[in-house]
């Protein structure tokens, strides 16, 4: 086949980089390679760049169309897709995301019937997404009973019946069967309706629907608790008022379409690349382009992937309108920030701050953004004030209380910071992250050694995994005098995180406790060489060129100095 020639054309051509090419392959090498690069990397506007200046040389490379169509797709430009999928249709070349764009073009036009032939032809996308879109384009043509029995069929499958039983109930109350809708979603069958919030909030409204305002506010008590989100309260609200709610969640067959993408790119989130997850939730997006939840994902799959500005492009589709508009300008916050914007990041927050005066979230948000900035002083102000607004028995309060004993330790206001991390324990007693804070600080200041080391030690059992943990409960040792055993930690700790400058000096000291000079010398060089804060590296100089014993001394009589002169 011509594309396969091609293909292995292009591979050659970017293996044989010492060899003269003419002006044109080394033109198509050069941009299969930069558009190849800047995918990998997640920079899809690139990508799309040097992909279409390849195909000018090679219109109809398969390799180099998957690519573009790739990386439109994940840049959000569907409808650009289409052009390039249909070249590979034509051409009888199988592309999954080829499949999705064209998918996209015939449920916009609602030609059901061209995707149940591709489906029947096996040229879509994968057993879940083709059995449930299938079903859904029956639903289109109006075969209604067709349409139930192909959701039953991917039922049948071996776990995707959760799935499927989801889509049936929307697929019913789309069509006005709330009692049927209901009665899957209340049915207590082996594989019930999948729970997620959207599947919840469908459920409330088909309550509503069933003149049952009393049970939805009864579910969603259940489900959110004291959630303060605005879109939980707005309806709370208006059920409480005796309004019924009108079916948001399928309005129309492209609408149940996009929930299918939506629903597996949830699934897929925290299961494959966030790359692919990507893909569906784009396509959920082209399909419904207020489909907030798949905006939502779509940018934090993108902070993920470490493409900030493209979050930030994603995040500003969702309208001021809409009640979850400020988790969009939440995420855009994050995403400004991680590009290096951090006033304008902060500018977003305290307009947010200004219009949802009475959301804890946005406060506390705030007071991260400050943290991270290292303002730690406004930091504390702002965890105050999410604080002042949380119900006395929101769990979330746990963050909150750490995030601000850190602050406050920073501020070297222990006292204030140990009440904080007290108060965080409370509500989250086996957080081991919290665990380890609160033991390690205490550990480095020499206070509670022995309720400091269970602390640590029960972190470790929670996350033996991290190197961080691993290498407090190594430090506690140290403190304690059990050199051995803090040898065993802090190896242990080394494998974790084997590039960490304050771990590998840390190994180092305890090397030297046990009489193990050189490899003492050699993990402070190697710290050295992982660029810690310039006061560590400093010491750890010191040490190499005096030895612990000598450091520890010096350090102790400046101690014992500044307290002669009342310091």
């Amino acid at each position: 086949m011509t594309g396969m020639k091609l293909s292995a054309s292009l591979t050659a051509l970017t293996c044989a980089v010492l060899l003269p090419l003419p002006v044109a392959a080394a033109d198509l090498a050069g941009n299969y390679l930069a558009a190849r690069q800047a995918r990998l990397t997640s920079d899809y506007d690139a990508a799309i760049h040097y992909y279409m200046r390849a195909l000018g040389d090679q219109p109809r490379e398969p390799l180099l169309l998957d690519g573009l169509i790739m990386a439109q797709v994940s840049a959000g430009a569907v409808d650009a897709a289409l052009s390039p999928a249909q070249r590979l249709d034509e051409m009888n070349i199988d592309s999954q995301v080829g499949h999705m764009a064209l998918i996209v073009d015939a449920v916009k036009r609602e030609d059901y019937a061209s995707v149940l032939t591709r489906i029947e032809q096996s040229r879509a996308i994968g057993p879940l997404v083709d059995g449930l879109l299938a079903a859904w384009m029956e639903l289109g043509q109006g075969n209604m009973g067709a349409a139930l029995a192909r959701f039953d069929s991917v039922a049948g499958e071996p776990g995707l019946a959760r799935f499927a039983r989801y889509h049936k109930a929307l697929a019913l109350s789309y069509v006005g069967d709330y009692e049927g809708a209901e009665a899957l979603y209340a049915s207590d069958s082996e594989n019930p309706v999948q729970m997620t919030r959207r599947s919840v909030l469908s459920r409330v409204e088909a309550l509503s629907q069933l003149d049952r305002n009393e049970d939805a506010l009864s579910l969603l008590d259940s489900i959110f608790g004291s959630d303060p989100g605005m879109e939980i309260k707005d309806l709370r609200e208006r059920l409480a008022a005796g309004e019924t709610l009108p079916n948001s969640h399928v309005n129309s067959v492209a609408d149940g379409v996009a929930e299918v993408f939506y629903s597996v790119a949830a699934a897929l989130e925290q299961e494959t690349a966030e790359a692919y997850t990507l893909l569906y939730a784009r396509v959920a997006t082209a399909l419904r382009p207020d489909h907030v939840d798949a905006i939502l994902l779509s940018g934090e799959l993108l902070e993920d992937l470490g493409r900030p500005e493209l979050a930030t492009r994603a995040y500003r589709a969702v309208p001021r309108d809409n009640p979850n508009f400020y988790l969009a300008e939440l995420g855009r916050a994050t995403a400004l920030r991680r590009a290096g914007r951090e006033d304008a990041a902060i500018e977003v927050l305290d307009q947010l701050a200004a219009t949802y005066p009475t959301l804890p979230k946005i406060q506390a948000s705030r007071g991260d953004h400050y943290r991270w900035q290292g303002r730690h002083m406004d930091a504390v102000q702002a965890y105050d004030a999410a604080l002042d607004l949380y119900s006395g028995d929101d769990p979330s309060k746990w963050f909150v209380y750490y995030a601000r004993g850190m602050s406050q330790e920073r501020l070297d206001n222990w006292e204030d910071a140990k009440t904080d991390f007290r108060a965080a324990l409370a509500i989250n007693p086996d957080q081991p992250n919290l665990l380890n804070y609160l033991g390690y600080a205490m550990v480095e200041k020499g206070e509670n050694l022995d309720e400091a080391l269970t602390m640590i030690e029960r972190a470790v059992e929670l996350d033996n995994s991290s190197g961080y943990i691993v290498d407090s409960l190594g430090w506690a040792f140290y403190q304690l005098g059990r050199y051995e055993d803090a040898v065993v930690q802090m190896e242990r700790a080394a494998e974790l995180m084997p590039v960490d400058p304050v771990i590998n000096d840390h190994l180092g000291d305890v090397y030297w406790k046990v009489g193990r000079i050189r490899e003492a010398q050699f993990q402070w060089t190697r710290a050295l060489s992982f660029n810690p804060e310039e006061d560590e590296a400093d010491r750890i100089r010191r040490k190499l060129a005096a030895g612990l014993d000598a450091v520890l001394a010096e350090e102790q009589k400046g101690t014992e100095q500044v307290a002669a002169d009342g310091g």
